[in-house]
């Protein structure tokens, strides 16, 4: 029964993932509800186990249709890796605890600023090319990928802010990019948590197969639906994450 439940809570983690991230707000409450008493860092593990193939059949879907910008997106995700790497080893050593207060206030900035530029990632303007496109994205890469690895919820949602609002893409060229950079930061976090030994990979099978079909769903709506859609959902999910994150912080 215990493994129907985390699948089920990872097949809605992939289809929100696939369109704006934010998947790790439903899976890993999930697992967290499920196994109370599980060390907090073998459950992040296991999330990431399963949420790695379905960030993977988004970025490959995305990629297919979506004009990626690859020369900076792909040393943005290499820049992400390392940043995750980093952030999931010094979690080992340190508590992320201090970060449970901030996020929330973090998020409604995120989302009052979203709300009041109503024309906020509604088209695509980027506003560097070349080099310049490449080293800001890289920064972007390097400092939420460490957040990731560190903490991690929201981590996809930031991306596509950050993309939107410095950047200058839209929320669905925003999406894709964030797609790849979270492939990368979620590899680097999942070797370090399989060389820690913090993986059930019993669960691996089910929750990833979930994942990607979520994913493969989501991935469908979002280019299907475009800008609109996406920024909507965007809205939604930060807005959830305030709820969720301010409820932990303040009243749990």
């Amino acid at each position: 029964m215990e493994w129907i439940i985390v699948s089920l809570a990872s097949l809605l983690a992939g289809f929100v993932d696939a369109i704006v991230g934010g998947g790790g707000l439903i899976l890993l409450p999930a697992l967290f509800a499920t196994f109370a008493s599980a060390p907090p860092a073998t459950l992040l593990g296991t999330n990431k186990s399963a949420s790695v193939w379905g960030t993977a059949m988004a970025t490959w879907q995305y990629s297919r249709r979506v004009q990626m910008p690859w020369r900076a997106m792909l040393p943005a995700a290499a820049a992400g890796f390392v940043g995750s790497f980093f952030g999931a080893w010094v979690v080992t050593l340190v508590s992320p605890d201090f970060l449970r207060k901030l996020l929330p206030l973090v998020m409604v900035t995120v989302l009052a600023y979203t709300l009041a530029k109503k024309d906020l990632g509604m088209h695509h303007q980027p506003r560097w090319s070349g080099r310049a496109e490449a080293l800001a994205a890289c920064a972007i890469g390097v400092v939420i990928g460490f957040y990731d690895g560190f903490f991690g919820p929201g981590t996809g949602s930031f991306l596509v802010f950050a993309f939107v609002r410095l950047l200058g893409y839209d929320f669905l060229n925003a999406s894709a990019s964030a797609k790849l950079l979270n492939l990368a930061t979620n590899l680097s976090a999942l070797i370090l948590f399989t060389a820690k030994g913090h993986i059930w990979w019993h669960f691996t099978v089910p929750l990833a197969v979930a994942n990607v079909l979520g994913s493969v769903l989501g991935t469908y709506m979002a280019l299907r639906h475009g800008t609109g859609f996406v920024r909507a959902i965007f809205i939604l999910v930060v807005s959830v994450l305030i709820l969720k994150t301010g409820y932990d912080a303040f009243l749990r």
